[in-house]
């Protein structure tokens, strides 16, 4: 087995790019490659699945205990050729001094090999230091070596090559020249999700030739190659629930959704049905939706035009249909929602109006506090404190004073600074974005009380029918 860690010395390195390219490259030689990207993200890993055929899975610190990383990174890793865990940010930092949650504390947890990306523009004798310090700042990792990205040319590289060979004593496994067309297309939350691009496959097949051609991949692997086994690790234990339908947003507009909360709410009892914002006139028979995160307002002329699928969901709201929606699936049930100058109605369950912002206006981890009007039974216990992340760029305004709220914001932004999780009925709409990790599984929780609300709602309908 091979195992590493692609980190980087800042952001914006290239290390996306290169992972996906890497993963491919690997997955091409008929290797099982099973990614694994460190923190709250849901772009990176979606570039990475389809890089594979496998999904990518999350490590993040802030919302796992040390043990329950160890345990997910064996439980998906054990049953393949490599394990390629791409980082964010720079390989030392963190969110404290001493980097309890960086890149370095990943490897040193998982005991993996650092490949350090290196963006070579603009340097030459400079990044021998810069590659000695790295080394030195932290003598327990173990930098396998170095590939350099953003290279100038072949005599940039040739240069580069040199200096790195006389001056230290870390093997070059690459040089990347710089070539606008396999970059990936960005945004403010970083590159363009794979449910937006229509060219994914030709776009990765361009990254594996390319990456194949510039990385040596036999070197990396010799270096990355371990002897240790991973742990044994228990499965999930079966739930013996009759399995509730519950439709979940999966189009151009909505697609955030974590792999191991998907993994979360089927082990709870829930036959997942996809439907399209965007195109389906109807929603499928289903006894509960969900709708994550995404960027309904590059969509919402096609959202606004679909003005039926809007109306068969609002009147699901407001006969009490159990809904959960994410950042942008809150955007989209709101009344309208306004971009660059432009305003377009939206679904309507929540009496508020949405806003885009150039500046983000909640980012970052948040901690949340149950409230009495939480909808979810027994999904934290005593008001304990419930992890989570947030990354919007959207407010929303002209909610009225009576507005139930599913949770006190102890940390983060959320709706308003103080709370967050507008509830309507048995809708549950939030900024925040929760995971199934670290004992708190809302995915069970959501599936218990889309199952109550069905049972309590069955003997009506039969009395009814009688």
């Amino acid at each position: 087995m091979h195992r590493f860690l692609i980190s980087a010395a800042h952001k914006s390195s290239g290390k996306t790019t290169l992972s996906i390219g890497l993963a491919a490259a690997l997955s091409a030689r008929e290797l099982s490659v099973q990614t694994f990207k460190k923190g709250p993200d849901y772009i990176d890993p979606m570039w990475l699945t389809a890089a594979t055929g496998r999904s990518c899975r999350n490590l993040d610190f802030n919302l796992s205990s040390p043990e329950q990383l160890r345990t997910e990174f064996a439980r998906h890793g054990v049953r393949a050729d490599v394990c390629l865990v791409e980082g964010n940010h720079g390989l030392y930092d963190g969110l404290d001094l001493e980097g309890a949650d960086s890149n370095a504390a990943l490897a040193r947890l998982l005991d993996l090999p650092v490949v350090l990306v290196l963006d070579a523009r603009g340097m030459t004798r400079g990044i021998a230091p810069l590659i000695l310090g790295y080394q030195t700042f932290d003598r327990s990792l173990r930098i396998a070596g170095v590939i350099l990205s953003r290279v100038g040319g072949p005599r940039h590289e040739t240069k580069l090559r040199a200096v790195i060979e006389h001056y230290t004593d870390v093997p070059v496994l690459g040089a990347v020249h710089e070539d606008p067309h396999v970059a990936i297309c960005e945004r403010h939350l970083g590159l363009t999700p794979t449910n937006e691009d229509g060219a994914v496959a030709s776009r990765i097949a361009l990254l594996a030739e390319a990456i194949g051609r510039q990385v040596d991949l036999g070197r990396l692997l010799a270096l990355t190659e371990s002897a240790a086994p991973l742990p044994a690790v228990l499965p999930f234990s079966a739930r013996p629930h009759e399995r509730v339908r519950i439709g979940i947003a999966r189009d151009r507009a909505f697609g955030f959704y974590y792999a191991d909360d998907v993994d979360a709410l089927e082990r709870a009892g829930a036959q997942l049905v996809p439907f399209d914002t965007l195109r389906d006139a109807r929603l499928p028979a289903v006894e509960g939706l969900l709708i994550g995160g995404g960027f309904p307002e590059l969509f919402m002329r096609e959202l606004e035009a679909n003005s039926a699928l809007r109306a068969e969901i609002l009147a699901a709201i407001t006969g009490g249909m159990p809904v959960y929606a994410e950042c942008g699936g809150l955007m989209y049930l709101a009344r309208s929602l306004s971009w660059r100058g432009e305003t377009r109605r939206m679904v309507g369950a929540i009496r508020g109006d949405v806003t885009m912002h150039e500046r983000a206006v909640g980012r970052g981890y948040v901690s949340l506090v149950p409230t009495p009007a939480h909808p979810w039974p027994g999904l934290c216990g005593e008001a304990a404190p419930v992890p989570a992340h947030e990354f919007h760029h959207s407010s929303i305004d002209g909610l009225a004073a009576e507005t139930r709220f599913a949770w006190r914001v102890a940390r983060g932004f959320g709706v308003d600074g103080k709370s967050d999780g507008i509830v309507v009925n048995n809708l549950l709409a939030s900024y925040s974005h929760l995971r199934s990790t670290g004992g708190r599984d809302w995915a069970a929780s959501f599936v218990a009380f889309v199952r109550k609300v069905a049972e309590d709602h069955r003997p009506r309908v039969a009395m009814a029918q009688q």
